[in-house]
């Protein structure tokens, strides 16, 4: 995984709310055994009509707005348990979503797969959007070191939480594989004094 430190971005603002793992990523889609080429069918059925053409009305689908931040409604991940949901964000190229809850099988597989999740507010949430559709070149700051999200326009901040083990892991850019080969010198170590 690539290291998560800080990231400054526009937004991709989505306000709906119950978000499930089906529409982030078709189930037709789960055939491939890799991570690459999920993000080519994120929101597939939102994303283009049944002829393949891109739907104008659908936010992704418009130029205006661009980023690594998606910003979606409450509950976002609900539905079935796929990883592939994760790959998908990932594989398309947000670094951050943004909704005021995250289903926690969909929260743990971001996490897992360089994803960050992080939950703010309702009235927060309603800021960001606010200020993304009033000017689509808004960018959001998010600091994990310090846990920070700000609205770099009004420099409103949030502290959000985030699971110890799993900042180290994105800061380091560890998967759990990673993360215990970094601890062979104590594993070695322990075994040798045991």
């Amino acid at each position: 995984m690539k290291k998560f430190e800080k990231l400054s971005s526009r937004v991709v603002p989505l306000p709906i709310e119950n978000i499930d793992t089906d529409q982030i990523i078709p189930a037709r889609f789960l055939k491939a055994t890799t991570r690459e080429g999920f993000g080519n069918n994120l929101f597939r059925d939102w994303r283009f009509d049944s002829n393949e053409q891109p739907k104008a009305d659908f936010v992704m689908n418009n130029p205006t707005y661009k980023g690594k931040i998606l910003v979606a409604g409450k509950n976002f991940g609900c539905g079935s348990s796929r990883e592939h949901a994760a790959w998908a964000i990932q594989d398309y190229g947000f670094d951050v979503v943004v909704s005021s809850f995250f289903a926690d099988i969909f929260k743990g597989n971001a996490l897992n797969n360089g994803v960050l999740p992080i939950t703010v507010p309702e009235e927060y949430l309603e800021k960001i959007f606010e200020n993304v559709f009033n000017n689509p070149e808004t960018e959001l700051i998010v600091n994990l070191e310090d846990q920070t999200i700000t609205i770099a326009e009004t420099g409103e901040k949030y502290n959000f939480e985030i699971n110890p083990y799993k900042k180290s892991c994105l800061i380091n850019g560890y998967d759990d594989i990673d993360y215990i080969l970094s601890q062979t010198a104590d594993i070695e170590s322990f075994e040798q004094n045991r």
